[in-house]
């Protein structure tokens, strides 16, 4: 098998991984509370990616680290996974499945507006106009089959699902001049938000498990969301001669979640989440090439 063809194996893994996770985080809601499943899943998560390093034998990285990578790393802990996570997975026990996925998506867009101030990036009028027919898209996925099923969407979720995107974002530009090893950076930051997640599960929760189907769906969610199926896609990304067009397998995540959201949490699909769906791609489409425009 040659390079291209292994990448669009990875990658496809990747994208049949991702796409399993909002079932698995619902699962996993259904017996732990979202505190509890963002701790727990954060563990599993780090004690994955030091067995990663061990193959990698990168573990020696962990100890080169200077003050300021350390601050850097204690920054991005905060972020991911310790906020992003709790206000993504209060967002999925608020919402189902199928509306709170999709409303994350919108974080391509979210990040070429905050790299306006962040980044000094100017922005155009197609990622204007991008911005809308996403937005377009989050009313259509929040009206859960027409204007009457405003009535069942909490606004609140809405709110931390599309919020979640914003801190996302966040986080990406954050971390986008950080030239650390990939693996290594995300260790960090879930080794440090792990901890920061302790106080936060005491004082809030608590760290009761049992042993039930939740329980396996939070140790899934830990190696699939961000733990294997992150070092797949990086492998993927590394070895492809294009990764435009690794990069556009993602799209297919959403779509291929909904058949497990339907088939495992027994959700009704309505056709606005579909509508939703093709509308904020499309934005988040239009987006990536105004930005391909620009770099030509």
């Amino acid at each position: 098998m040659n390079s291209s063809k292994k990448a669009y194996l990875f990658a496809g893994l990747s994208v049949l991984f991702w796409s399993t996770v909002a079932t698995s985080f619902k699962l996993a809601l259904r017996e732990y509370d979202f505190i509890q499943l963002i701790f727990y899943a954060s563990v599993v998560t780090v004690i994955l990616l030091f067995f990663v390093l061990l193959a990698q034998r990168k573990t020696q990285l962990i100890f080169k680290q200077t003050r300021r990578q350390w601050t850097h790393s204690l920054l991005m802990g905060a972020f991911n996974p310790l906020l992003y996570y709790l206000v993504l997975f209060k967002a999925y026990s608020l919402l189902p499945a199928q509306v709170a996925q999709p409303l994350n998506m919108i974080w391509p867009i979210t990040l070429a507006l905050l790299s306006v101030p962040l980044l000094g990036q100017k922005i155009s009028w197609i990622s204007v106009v991008a911005l809308i027919i996403s937005f377009g898209g989050v009313f259509f996925i929040s009206s859960q089959g027409g204007l009457d099923g405003f009535k069942n969407t909490n606004p609140l979720g809405v709110v931390l699902a599309v919020g979640s995107s914003i801190l996302w974002s966040l986080y990406w530009i954050f971390n986008v001049r950080d030239r650390r090893d990939e693996v290594v950076k995300l260790f960090l930051n879930f080794t440090i938000g792990m901890i920061f997640l302790v106080p936060v599960v005491a004082l809030f929760s608590s760290f009761r498990f049992t042993w039930g189907p939740g329980f396996w769906a939070v140790i899934y969610s830990g190696i699939f969301e961000v733990g294997i199926t992150y070092v797949l896609w990086l492998k993927a990304m590394n070895l492809t001669t294009s990764n435009a067009k690794i990069g556009n397998l993602v799209f297919f995540a959403p779509f291929l979640s909904l058949v497990f959201i339907h088939f495992i949490l027994k959700e009704t699909i309505y056709a606005t989440t579909f509508i939703g769906l093709i509308f904020i791609i499309s934005g988040v489409l239009v987006q990536q090439l105004d930005r391909r425009r620009k770099r030509n």
